[in-house]
């Protein structure tokens, strides 16, 4: 999904469901989504924007309803290629690892769901988009999956996990290399040079990704108790899906 400097990755392989793990699920589309754009939305300053791991398209897609000026970079020419029978011909495709990308313009908006825990330096990139991508008044929307999801905590009580922050070998096989908490994503954050402006969880989740999409084909859950999920989110962001910071540029 998203670049990496070791030449041994294959990017394409990554984005492939395994046996027991999917890269993504339709509670990612469905649920995720429209809360990550509903917790973005009030933040997004006019002008264009950069999707950083645009996968194959869903969340791009979404974007056309806030933006004209679109550009997305993703390091799988598989996820491109199905993208773009997604979206309109408006819509600029990068195929590049960000370490290796020479973008000649910067950015007001520039968007990072789920793919830092990717990456093989992630401080080095978020420098980048400090130091380079974005613009003056620019803001970065940063998501992260939360090594402190209840769900996760309580796959540890289980024994599925080891311990929360722990990489699991279907993650890995998917390209992750580290399970974000709020501290060590700030950590890096700081690290980086970047300020942060904002911080939040996006949906309250006690169950895991393949329970979610089970349930959501049943009328056992409700749109009414998953609206309550997200905001009872917003009261508990460490008990999130996912955590969420907003960052602008900071001193180079």
């Amino acid at each position: 999904m998203t670049s990496l400097t070791s030449l041994e990755r294959n990017y394409n392989e990554e984005i492939i469901d395994t046996k027991n793990h999917k890269y993504a699920y339709n509670f990612d589309f469905d649920v995720m989504h429209p809360f990550m754009l509903q917790s973005f939305a009030p933040f997004f300053k006019k002008g264009n924007v950069l999707e950083l791991g645009s996968y194959k398209g869903d969340f791009t897609r979404r974007l056309l309803f806030y933006f004209d000026d679109i550009t997305c970079m993703e390091a799988s020419i598989d996820a491109i290629e199905i993208a773009k029978n997604k979206v309109n011909s408006k819509v600029e495709f990068i195929h590049s690892t960000f370490e290796k990308s020479q973008l000649s313009k910067k950015y007001d908006n520039i968007i990072l769901t789920h793919v830092l825990e990717h990456l093989d330096d992630p401080v080095r990139i978020l420098k980048i988009i400090n130091n380079k991508w974005l613009s003056n008044k620019g803001r970065l929307f940063l998501v992260c999956p939360n090594a402190n999801a209840p769900s996760r905590q309580i796959a540890v009580k289980m024994g599925i996990i080891s311990h929360n922050t722990a990489v699991t070998p279907e993650e890995a096989q998917h390209g992750h290399k580290i399970t974000y908490t709020f501290d060590t994503l700030e950590r890096d954050v700081k690290k980086s040079g970047l300020q942060i402006e904002y911080r939040s969880g996006i949906f309250f989740k006690a169950m895991a990704n393949f329970q979610w999409d089970k349930l959501l084909k049943t009328d056992i859950i409700s749109q009414e108790y998953i609206e309550g999920c997200y905001q009872l989110g917003l009261q508990y962001p460490d008990l999130c899906s996912s955590i969420f910071l907003l960052c602008k540029r900071g001193k180079n």
